[in-house]
């Protein structure tokens, strides 16, 4: 009874994390669009200096006592492969199948575990490619927040034809996601304040958002709609088997998820 009291008590605690570092992360993204004009420096370095922090307290709280070591070896396999996969897309216009392996994944071991995903294959991949800086904590936390999408996905679609399509739209509609995330932290940083999409400190909302919106269009579709159709394509053709691949390596090698996945599994 104590234990299961306890195990009560992490996944309590785990789902309390995500949505702290997801409202600091929505913050941190967001910001622009609310904070004075006498705030915004502030408010960038704060916004900085929490996301590292966040995200790496999301990791510990997560996966301590939660997973067991074939399980953090299996994670560590699929954030070596996301790095290797992010390398090979480098430079790239918009192909990046690193997002293929997260949805994938995600989907086949849960919305936690996927939140988790997101955060290491970023990491790693950034550190693989050179890709360190300011951004990275943007990106990582985005990138969890697309892994805890896909393991939270209806999962009366498992095993039908209607769950690759679904997966496939979803990693449509994320690759647009990820783009106008980024340009949002970005934007406050790089559009000239000579020009008429420029971020306004303590602007009005919608005038701001209005500049933003522009900015995002103007800028960013070279990118993120090659991402959309890539991340589709690679749903379409490989979703299936390597969905299906995943879910037989767990179950096979005993691997602790949640109960919903663990069912999944007798199920297929």
């Amino acid at each position: 009874m104590r234990i299961i009291k306890l195990s009560n008590f992490a996944q309590v605690c785990s789902s309390g994390i995500i949505l702290i570092s997801s409202l600091i992360g929505l913050l941190a993204f967001s910001w622009p669009l609310f904070i004075a004009a006498e705030n915004d420096r502030a408010a960038r370095w704060l916004f900085l200096a929490l996301m590292p922090l966040v995200t790496v307290v999301a990791f510990i709280e997560l996966t301590f006592g939660k997973l067991n070591v074939k399980t953090l070896a299996f994670l560590g396999v699929l954030s070596a492969t996301g790095a290797v996969l992010r390398a090979i897309g480098a430079g790239a216009v918009g192909l990046e199948p690193i997002w293929f392996l997260i949805i994938i994944g995600a989907r086949a071991l849960g919305k936690k575990f996927g939140f988790i995903l997101g955060l290491t294959t970023m990491l790693s991949s950034a550190l693989l490619t050179g890709g360190v800086g300011p951004w990275l904590a943007f990106q990582m936390m985005a990138a969890a927040w697309i892994g805890w999408g896909a393991g939270a996905l209806p999962l009366k679609s498992n095993r039908s034809r209607f769950e690759i399509l679904l997966l496939a739209f979803y990693g449509a509609v994320t690759g647009l996601l990820f783009g106008l995330l980024m340009d949002l932290q970005l934007w406050p940083w790089i559009a000239s304040p000579a020009t008429s999409i420029a971020y306004v400190p303590g602007g009005e909302i919608l005038a701001n958002l209005q500049r933003f919106v522009i900015f995002h269009f103007a800028t960013a579709l070279a990118w993120d709609i090659p991402r959309a159709i890539f991340t589709l394509i690679l749903i379409l053709l490989f979703g299936k088997p390597i969905l299906n691949a995943i879910r037989r390596a767990m179950q096979r090698g005993n691997f602790e998820i949640n109960p919903e996945r663990a069912r999944e599994q007798m199920a297929a």
